[in-house]
């Protein structure tokens, strides 16, 4: 989902309750604040030589003791919308930034509308080699499919 994805579903449930659910099936607390918003290049050669760059924008999840404390749609779409000047028009894949245990950064993917508020699902991020062709490391095929992390593997 990109920014501007993001604020088109928070202005289509107004004034409604944010509830992220993580890649295993948990959620982020729901006394959350968004402490940043940020906009995050990333600028860097892959092992093959390969000048690379991504961009995203990553909101910043935090966790406090103010268990009473609720972010609506309209006031996450207004944190959003005062970062435009360093967001820019163009529309940027969005991930949240949330510590448990370590600092992760997840994709969000999708948003569900229902009378309980907007759920976003995140999903998990992964290392890959971009040069697998240079470092001789065959493409996966059905039959040679990588290890990947799932909570039912225990990996993560």
């Amino acid at each position: 989902m990109n920014h501007h994805e993001l604020l088109s579903t928070l202005a289509s449930a107004p004034n409604a309750p944010i509830h992220f659910r993580l890649p295993d099936g948990d959620s982020v607390p729901a006394h959350f604040h968004i402490t940043e918003v940020a906009h995050v290049q990333k600028n860097f050669i892959d092992c093959g030589g390969t000048t690379r760059s991504s961009i995203t924008c990553q909101l910043q999840a935090w966790v406090a003791d103010d268990q009473d404390h609720r972010i609506t749609t309209d006031k996450l779409a207004q944190i959003i919308r005062l970062a435009t000047p360093i967001l820019g028009a163009n529309p940027l894949p969005v991930e949240l930034e949330y510590e448990d245990c370590s600092i992760s950064q997840f994709p969000i993917v999708s948003a569900h509308i229902s009378p309980e508020g907007v759920l976003f699902l995140l999903s998990s991020k992964h290392t890959d080699c971009l040069a697998k062709e240079l470092c001789g490391i065959p493409t996966p095929t059905s039959e040679n499919q990588p290890n990947t992390c799932n909570s039912s593997s225990g990996c993560c």
